[in-house]
């Protein structure tokens, strides 16, 4: 997520069991930065397969998650896209101490193809003043919508407007909404 260029996807070539820990996440952790509504269609990277590259994606060896390369979380763990929503999420990003080092969770057991995702945990969002939750509102179609109440702007996805009012919302001034009653 350090780029606007079309993310690459990263998927499961076999099951991630439940719980198993990526990372640490190296460099600056800026997760839903680039988040967008839309998905825009880009390389797909598969670890320890043998599809046509750009497919990405990962599989267990003696318990770590490793690409087709053989290299370690570490060289690709910055490629997984941030979820929308916590139904398309697999992972969730976590901290042992608030300001240390953030891994990745997997949430449930990820079945091979399945895209990994990811989004803060809780504790992490709330660390970096991420808004948590999100309240749908209905458009005339009777569509599921989230809505800025700082510049008025609608997302289809709450973590979406979450990364909006984090990263990007000019009237927000750096204000989440945590401590709203939205």
């Amino acid at each position: 997520q350090t780029s606007r260029a079309p993310a690459i996807s990263v998927s499961a070539e076999s099951c991630i069991p439940a719980g198993l820990r990526l990372g640490p996440v190296p460099g600056i952790f800026k997760l839903g930065k680039y988040l967008s509504d839309r998905r825009e269609p880009g390389p797909k990277k598969k670890v320890f397969s043998y599809a046509v590259p750009p497919v990405f994606q990962v599989r267990m060896v003696r318990g770590e998650l490793v690409d087709e390369a053989g290299s370690s979380a570490l060289e690709w763990i910055g490629l997984i896209r941030a979820a929308r929503n916590s139904q398309e999420q697999t992972l969730e990003a976590v901290a042992d101490l608030p300001g240390g080092q953030i891994f990745y969770r997997a949430l449930r057991d990820v079945q091979p193809g399945e895209e990994l995702t990811v989004w803060y945990s809780n504790p992490l969002a709330q660390w970096f003043d991420i808004p948590v939750t999100a309240t749908p509102t209905h458009d005339e179609k009777g569509e599921e919508r989230y809505i800025c109440w700082y510049c008025w702007r609608t997302f289809k996805y709450p973590n979406s407007l979450k990364a909006h009012v984090h990263f990007h919302c000019a009237l927000s001034h750096g204000r989440s909404f945590l401590h709203h009653d939205h």
